[in-house]
């Protein structure tokens, strides 16, 4: 199996740069600091303490260089795996909070872009906790550049701080600019949390597995055929999901609801996109049930051809 799907053509939309640093990576950023240092922060037990290891990584990326080193270090992994396209998000939102200037940093990870043999394109990710008036500043960072690679506009962050509705006015500006909308919602809270995110003109939904509570929106996620962004891993590293047994993807993907798999932040949750695949096929996803899960991150990819 692990042949079959290092060979399988692959594409991953929800993948964090910043998430997608390993220690060794982070070395470079940081020489001072040990490599027994900087593994000590990948660990941790709960959501809170992803969220909190997360904020120590990004600010290791303290230049476009940086920046620029995360990203070819990410495509370099990505090429390896026969990944042939990656819609990359990239936390403006961080980016904007830490005071830096975003243009610079943007420039840097799209020139090491254009080099790689992945097709790659760019979200642009709010955090929900700093509030609308931070994601609107976001969704204009977005809109400025939709011609330049940005496709689509998200928010990440703690669901329960702040809910979707809190960013009506943020998703209808990104849509009326031409963005495509990807948040993130039904990871740490429940079903109430994508109803919103659909309401408010959701294209694809970050993560989304808790999905599974509620059959109506089940069925609304398999008629209007909007996909879930699953991270198997990482649900199961933030404590989201307590056993690979007991998560949910193949009762989603039994009920008809379009999955796309992820790998999230997978240095941070010690994962690739071949182990999302053999974490699936360990829940019981045949060969040809793989193969279209994989044709579905080029069938929902905002740009990518089927």
């Amino acid at each position: 199996m692990t042949g079959f799907i290092e060979q399988l053509p692959k594409a991953e939309l929800h993948l964090h740069l910043e998430g997608s640093l390993e220690p060794e990576t982070v070395r470079e950023l940081a020489p001072e600091l040990s490599l027994e240092e900087i593994r000590a922060r990948y660990r941790y037990e709960n959501f809170l303490g992803f969220l909190q290891a997360f904020q120590w990584v990004v600010e290791r990326l303290r230049s476009p260089e940086g920046y620029a080193l995360a990203a070819r270090r990410l495509l370099e992994r990505l090429a390896a795996q026969n990944v042939r396209y990656a819609e990359i998000t990239l936390s403006a939102g961080v980016t904007l909070w830490r005071g830096q200037e975003f243009a610079p940093v943007y420039e840097a990870v799209r020139r090491e872009a254009a080099r790689s043999t992945v097709q790659v394109w760019w979200v642009l990710d709010a955090v929900r906790q700093f509030g609308a008036e931070k994601a609107m500043e976001v969704a204009r960072l977005a809109a400025e550049r939709a011609a330049d690679g940005v496709v689509a506009f998200g928010i990440g962050g703690d669901e329960a701080a702040a809910p979707p509705e809190m960013f009506a006015e943020v998703f209808a500006f990104a849509r009326s600019r031409g963005l495509r909308l990807a948040p993130h919602a039904g990871e740490t809270a429940g079903p109430p949390s994508i109803w919103g995110a659909l309401r408010f003109g959701a294209d694809r939904i970050g993560h989304g597995i808790r999905a599974v509570e509620d059959p109506a929106l089940m069925r609304h996620l398999r008629d209007q055929k909007i996909p879930l962004e699953v991270c198997i891993s990482s649900n199961l590293a933030t404590g989201v999901v307590t056993r690979l047994e007991e998560h949910p993807a193949r009762k989603l993907y039994e009920s008809g609801v379009p999955i796309v798999l992820n790998t999230d932040d997978p240095a941070m949750f010690h994962t690739s996109l071949v182990r999302e695949y053999e974490l699936a096929a360990r829940l019981g996803f045949c060969e040809r049930e793989l193969e279209e899960v994989a044709g579905n991150g080029f069938r929902f990819g905002f740009r990518a051809k089927p």
